[in-house]
């Protein structure tokens, strides 16, 4: 496999930022996504190189190595390989990820699981997860050392976190902590706030007490201020996995296309994981994507290490992508046990491997 990118796969540093000001401008799920998915892409038989067009969803900006795996392999030409033209289009957070996904614009995003399983059993949406990519938690919260710490799901009672998006991943991140601990979730209030280093401006004032946001942002922050402090979710959360999820629709309308972006996924991620410093994977990200934490030798190589850990579980040896059944129904049962799910669903049928690249 070359380490090139091929030339049309990628956003262009141009393309890539117009791309991510196009969310601002959404008015609706529906709508707005189909304008800006149309508005620089080829289409049909326009897509260069004979490649078909495929859009995933993605509930978090793209200027984040928390993307690491679908912006590799976009950069690193694993979806070409297979055929894919792909386009990665943010959302205003990963509900609205979820609503477009309903809607049938695009057969795929990401998702949290207690995102997946609190839409099947709350309001019996037809989602299905295709495979897990984040074994563990995606996120930190970052808080002030200095004003409030953040060690203990006890620290957040009367207090108020900023997260992304209301009622997405992050929000039940916080959700799930606090239930862990024995507490009601509604005594930690929630503010709608940006990812970005800039938000914590929001915590030295006092406005919030902290904020969920990305590993490597929390990376940049934690050394940029020696006031930050980092607190790792998965120490209460562990129904805390990332999946790619369709609809039951598109699994049998788009199998084909949604295996072919599975492969790509799947070699991206074995390149990643066996990329040991990431001295492959860095100089080609950075001839498609400039962003703060990637342009960072330092932060990029830190964040990537506690990435690999988090897709892969700590076990460096596992299968990629694979939904165990074991760990997908024990998150169900501590979700129903934190009060966050309805009780009585069968976890079971709510994931399908069977699109994933046979091993």
């Amino acid at each position: 496999m070359p380490n090139t990118p091929h030339p049309s796969l990628s956003l262009s540093r141009r393309s890539f930022l117009k791309r991510s000001a196009l969310t601002v401008g959404m008015a609706t799920a529906g709508s707005g996504l189909l304008a800006a998915c149309g508005s620089d892409e080829p289409t049909g038989a326009e897509a260069e190189g004979g490649l078909k067009p495929f859009t995933f969803l993605s509930g978090i900006p793209l200027e984040t190595l928390s993307m690491a795996i679908e912006l590799y392999a976009v950069a690193g030409g694993f979806f070409a390989k297979h055929g894919l033209d792909v386009t990665l289009q943010p959302t205003k957070g990963t509900s609205q990820a979820m609503q477009t996904l309903l809607s049938g614009v695009a057969p795929v995003t990401r998702l949290g699981q207690m995102e997946v399983m609190s839409a099947i059993t709350d309001s019996n949406q037809p989602l299905i997860n295709i495979g897990t990519c984040f074994r563990t938690s995606a996120v930190r919260f970052v808080y002030s050392k200095e004003r409030h710490p953040v060690e203990k799901p006890e620290d957040l009672v009367g207090q108020t976190m900023g997260v992304p998006s209301e009622g997405g991943n992050s929000d039940k991140v916080v959700s799930l902590v606090m239930a862990a601990g024995g507490l009601d979730p509604k005594q930690c209030k929630r503010q709608v706030v940006g990812l970005t280093p800039g938000t914590f401006s929001l915590v030295k004032q006092g406005r919030i007490v902290g904020y969920v946001t990305t590993v490597d942002v929390a990376n940049i922050l934690v050394g940029q201020d020696p006031d930050v402090g980092v607190f790792d979710p998965a120490k209460y959360a562990k129904a805390d996995a990332q999946v790619y999820v369709t609809t039951k629709d598109a699994l049998v309308k788009d199998a084909e296309d949604l295996r072919k972006f599975l492969a790509g996924v799947n070699d991206s991620l074995a390149a990643l994981v066996a990329d040991t410093n990431f001295d492959k994977a860095i100089p080609i990200l950075r001839e498609k994507y400039s962003f703060a934490t990637l342009d960072d030798d330092k932060i990029a190589r830190a964040s990537l290490t506690m990435l690999r850990n988090g897709w892969m579980g700590g076990d460096m040896s596992g299968p990629l992508l694979t939904s165990d059944e074991e760990a997908w129904t024990a998150g169900y049962k501590e979700l129903v046990d934190a009060g966050m799910v309805k009780a009585g669903g069968t976890p079971a049928s709510w994931y399908d491997n069977s699109l994933l690249p046979k091993t």
